[in-house]
């Protein structure tokens, strides 16, 4: 047998969409300040250390992005499967 609630699922994608919203704004609170790097010296060691990590703040947005597109994708999965049982149950 399977039970399934569907005021509990619906519950769970309105807060999983609350923290996917809450990370994204994070994501790009964080943006300027992570690629933006600015070497603290003029030598050649400083600008490369700056580069790579400007490069890795560029690369987790990236990666990031990604995550909360499949993040959406649950949360509107798990909304649509809460209405299809909530219309089932009537």
């Amino acid at each position: 047998f399977v039970m399934a609630y569907p005021e509990m699922l619906a519950a769970a994608a309105d807060t999983l969409q609350s923290i996917g919203a809450t990370t994204v704004a994070s994501n790009a609170a964080a943006a300027a300040p992570t690629t933006g790097v600015v070497p603290p010296a003029a030598d050649e060691v400083s600008a490369l250390t700056a580069a790579h990590f400007a490069a890795h703040a560029a690369m987790y947005q990236s990666v990031s992005a990604r995550a909360a597109a499949i993040h959406d994708q649950f949360v509107a999965s798990l909304a649509s499967s809460a209405s299809s049982y909530a219309a089932t149950e009537v």
